[in-house]
């Protein structure tokens, strides 16, 4: 497939962010749908890519993929040339593979959990995949004790999508400001794909905000 047929649909204030940064840290051609909460969402052209009617969904030709995740390791695969996952049959792999859908999955559910103000106890922790918050959290900064990147030397597609996660934590209270959290997201908003990723949805936001 073409590079030149990728597109994003995001919301500047959307997950696809995410995938924004990590679609500059590849430097490929793609092409950018803003949609609007409500209604562009929710309507029957979008829901035939992603019936949940959320974004950040990718298209690559024929293909749709979407869930942050699932696009930053589709991606990655798809350019490997560009070196933003380890070698399958390497050892980093599986560190991969474990940080990326830890967040998707944990961390996710403990943050939110602490947002909300949602009850998890001796009673339902055992059942619910975060377990509790703290077990979460000191999961979380054991990924990166080793460093400088989640798969060690090698700056890869979940520091993109980990890192993200991290920062929006620290930002909206949910994560614990941590040493190694702080220098870590410190690290990744110094890069300039991150910056530039973020220069270009900023624009994106105040061109909606201005109607």
């Amino acid at each position: 497939m073409a590079m030149h047929e990728l597109t994003l649909y995001t919301n500047p204030n959307s997950r696809g962010r995410i995938v924004r940064w990590l679609l500059e840290e590849l430097g490929v051609p793609y092409q950018v749908k803003l949609l609007q909460y409500g209604g562009e969402m929710k309507s029957a052209d979008f829901l035939a890519l992603n019936p949940m009617g959320k974004v950040p969904a990718l298209t690559h030709g024929n293909v749709v993929v979407t869930e942050a995740a699932a696009i930053c390791a589709y991606l990655a695969d798809h350019f490997a040339e560009k070196q933003l996952a380890p070698d399958p049959q390497s050892p980093e792999r599986a560190a991969y593979y474990r940080w990326l859908f830890f967040v998707a999955g944990p961390l996710e559910m403990a943050t939110s959990a602490k947002a909300y103000d949602w009850r998890i106890d001796a009673d339902n922790a055992p059942a619910v995949g975060s377990g509790f918050y703290q077990d979460t959290i000191n999961t979380l900064e054991t990924a990166l004790a080793n460093g400088p990147y989640l798969c060690g030397e090698q700056f890869t597609a979940a520091d993109v999508y980990v890192g993200s996660h991290i920062m929006w934590g620290l930002m909206f209270k949910t994560i614990e400001p941590r040493p190694v959290f702080t220098e870590y997201t410190a690290k990744l908003g110094a890069r300039a794909a991150a910056i530039r990723a973020n220069e270009l949805d900023d624009a994106l936001l105040e061109k909606t905000s201005q109607g």
